[in-house]
């Protein structure tokens, strides 16, 4: 079984527990002021595998399950059997990382609470971006356009639902979850940045 399914499944478990369980969905969101007064640290991690409703968690995971898939597979492919440690290490410290801004911001809000994958799963499409710009995205199966013009769209629309967003979903942590996924990817497979850029120069030039 991959690592995606296996985060997945974990995933949905997790959130089909806490849907009608508000008090344990409070004690796991991601709550900055809790964190900083209480030490609740663990909420770092807890608020990624929670979610709003069945839309929210079906979104995520979905997502995660087609861009997861493809990107564990590139990182099979550099980094041989270390590649599963690697996809692994991405998307928990994707989801970690990605809250940081939200708690340096919020932090001082006692009625902030977000919950989700955002984190986790913007850094994976990120890194299927880099690893793969030209390759196709599609948004409602017809209309598709090469990743790196997705990945430009994304993370305007990610900005804008981050500014204007109140449903305690963490908008805000798919567009720092993406630029972490670009840090990622520089950190373990600097060479990657280089041919990301080789390629799209290369659609530029074709087009």
């Amino acid at each position: 079984m991959s690592t995606t399914v296996i985060l997945i499944s974990i995933t949905v478990v997790i959130s089909f527990y806490t849907f009608n369980k508000q008090e344990l969905l409070g004690r796991l969101m991601m709550s900055p002021h809790l964190i900083r007064t209480k030490g609740q640290y663990y909420r770092f991690i807890t608020s990624g595998f929670i979610h709003k409703d069945h839309m929210h968690l079906l979104w995520n995971m979905f997502s995660f399950y087609f861009f997861g898939t493809a990107v564990e597979g590139d990182f099979g492919s550099v980094f041989g059997e270390s590649g599963r440690y690697y996809f692994i290490i991405l998307y928990l410290s994707a989801i970690v990382v990605s809250d940081v801004p939200t708690y340096l911001k919020e932090r001082n809000n006692a009625g902030y609470h977000a919950l989700g994958a955002s984190g986790g799963v913007g850094s994976v499409i990120f890194v299927f971006i880099i690893l793969q710009p030209l390759q196709s995205i599609c948004l409602y199966i017809a209309f598709c356009m090469p990743g790196f013009l997705f990945g430009a769209g994304y993370m305007a629309y990610t900005y804008y639902q981050g500014k204007k967003s109140k449903d305690n979903i963490n908008h805000d942590a798919h567009l720092y979850g993406a630029l972490y996924g670009l840090l990622f990817c520089a950190m373990v497979y600097p060479s990657s940045l280089l041919l990301f850029y080789q390629q799209v120069k290369y659609w530029v030039v074709s087009f």
